[in-house]
């Protein structure tokens, strides 16, 4: 590559340059005041050892030649991670890098810095700034300074290393790095047309609507066959059934309204939707707890992991729009058997109250109960039993939000592939399994001692063993092991709603 063995050529020039520039640019070490006089005859006191080293400025930094192709090679192949072309090219450091000026290529080496610092920054943890997050995402990145470093690491000859660490080290993260390539490769092809309204497309069915549909179903799916025939065979049905499974909806092989909005949604959302996931991944640790319980908010699953590996896996119901599931990590602390619910004023005065008004003894006939607040005021609790909202158990972890993971009497939304329609806590398919399994090897808790104590209907409240974390994420896009992107329905807006906020950040942006 010509820019690289440029950068290797002007190496030794830009050494003696980036040398004098940092000479010139060195604070006073007593940062202006004179030091200080010791009085006469003062005791001697020994020195103390230092407890830490004082910073370096990044910008002090001296780098080699195979230093700064290494820096070039990383912010080129920036857009491997989401990122805009633009985002963090080098042109100009590469311009001021080949100059013979001096100063020049100094300030193309602070260029060429700073630029790392940011793509460090955003592949690590984000490019959100704090203030730019929304209230329900509360989950994220411990704040984090690149610059010390990038230091160490170009002290210690280990700057490719630290490079190639910043990026989230999941699998989930890397394999919608190889989904993007694909995504953007359909891109540039042209991308793909839709297939125009009308009746329900299914086998048996002919016209020039299938020809479109096996052409769209060939654009994603590699196995598809392309022969041009207008007429709904076996094999579309299982093309059109694989394509269901990858959106999350029912797969029946009926090309409806929903199949027909899913393989509708351009090439370009469906970029955005695999960006828009590579950057929350960004907001997780950089180590998972092996032991977790992890909900996709999205697809309103929960998986149980244990020493990393899932082990119990569940439909869930989640937040509808207007009550989202926030994104957030806590640790679940508690089980409560047989819980009451106390009910949120919100929904006491949105919904309750008014059903109590249109039909009075509503509230009575549902086990609701009146508690005065002492002051003056009064809240609505639902006694346990088999009519409480909690069903039978509740799982407790801290969270500004309110929301928990619990039963629910209402069994029938979970045989819905479209499951949003909680207040925003998640209800469980198998809650009592999940108790079970968490309560495993706790010598009072026993599968007995919890199956009898439900049975008893008494509210008892149950600390787990050890605590288990619990992450309650938003996947709208996610690789399976067969390698297909999975897409699902973004609910919330928050896809949109994250690129948009990431777009506002680049310069010129209105």
């Amino acid at each position: 590559m010509k820019t690289l063995s440029a950068a290797s050529a002007i190496a030794l020039g830009l050494l003696t340059a980036a040398s004098a520039l940092a000479q010139s640019q060195r604070p006073p070490l007593t940062g202006g005041r004179p030091p200080q006089q010791q009085p006469q005859n003062a005791p001697v006191i020994p020195a103390q050892p230092r407890s830490y080293a004082p910073p370096v400025d990044p910008y002090q930094v001296s780098l080699r030649s195979d230093q700064i192709d290494t820096l070039l090679r990383t912010l080129t192949d920036a857009p491997l991670h989401g990122f805009a072309p633009t985002d963090f090219a080098p042109d100009q450091a590469i311009a001021l890098l080949s100059s013979r000026d001096p100063n020049a290529r100094a300030s193309g080496q602070a260029q060429l810095i700073a630029k790392t610092l940011s793509y460090a920054r955003a592949v690590h943890t984000g490019r959100l700034p704090a203030s730019g997050f929304m209230n329900e995402w509360g989950l994220r990145p411990a704040a984090y300074d690149p610059a010390p470093e990038f230091v160490a690491a170009t002290q210690q000859d280990r700057l490719a290393d630290w490079l190639a660490n910043l990026p989230p080290p999941y699998t989930g993260y890397q394999t919608l790095q190889k989904g993007l390539v694909t995504y953007r490769d359909i891109a540039a092809k042209g991308g793909w047309l839709p297939v125009a309204p009308g009746a329900p497309l299914k086998e048996g069915s002919t016209g020039p609507r299938v020809v479109a549909l096996e052409a769209r179903l060939a654009a994603e799916d590699p196995t598809v066959a392309v022969d041009g025939a207008p007429i709904f065979d076996a094999a579309l049905t299982q093309a059109v059934q694989r394509a269901q499974k990858r959106f999350g909806l029912n797969p029946n092989g009926v090309v409806d309204k929903k199949t027909l909005d899913a393989l509708n949604t351009p090439v370009e959302r469906r970029i955005d939707q695999i960006q828009a996931n590579m950057e929350r991944w960004r907001w997780l640790p950089q180590t998972l707890p092996a032991d977790r319980i992890q909900v996709n908010v999205a697809a309103a699953i929960l998986s149980v992991f244990s020493h990393d590996t899932p082990t119990l896996t569940m439909r869930a119901v989640t937040g509808r729009p207007g009550d989202e599931t926030p994104m957030l990590s806590s640790m679940i602390h508690s089980i409560v058997l047989n819980p009451p619910w106390n009910v949120p004023s919100t929904i006491a005065a949105k919904e309750l109250w008014p059903k109590e008004r249109a039909h009075p003894g509503y509230l009575a006939r549902n086990d609701f109960i009146v508690i005065p607040t002492g002051d003056g005021g009064s809240r609505l609790q639902q006694k346990a039993g088999p009519k409480a909202a909690l069903g039978q158990v509740k799982f407790d972890f801290n969270n500004p939000y309110g929301v928990y993971l619990h039963d629910t009497p209402s069994r029938s939304k979970f045989d819905s592939f479209s499951r949003l329609a909680s207040h925003g806590c998640v209800r469980l398919q198998k809650p009592i399994e999940l108790a079970k399994a968490l309560m495993a090897g706790d010598p009072i808790w026993t599968p007995e001692k919890i199956d009898e104590t439900l049975a008893s209907g008494e509210t008892v409240r149950a600390k787990l063993p050890q605590q288990i974390a619990v992450f309650l994420l938003y996947w709208t896009a996610y690789v399976t092991p067969d390698g297909q992107v999975n897409f699902r329905d973004d609910p919330y807006g928050w896809d949109r709603e994250l690129v948009q906020r990431i777009a506002a950040l680049r310069p010129g942006s209105a």
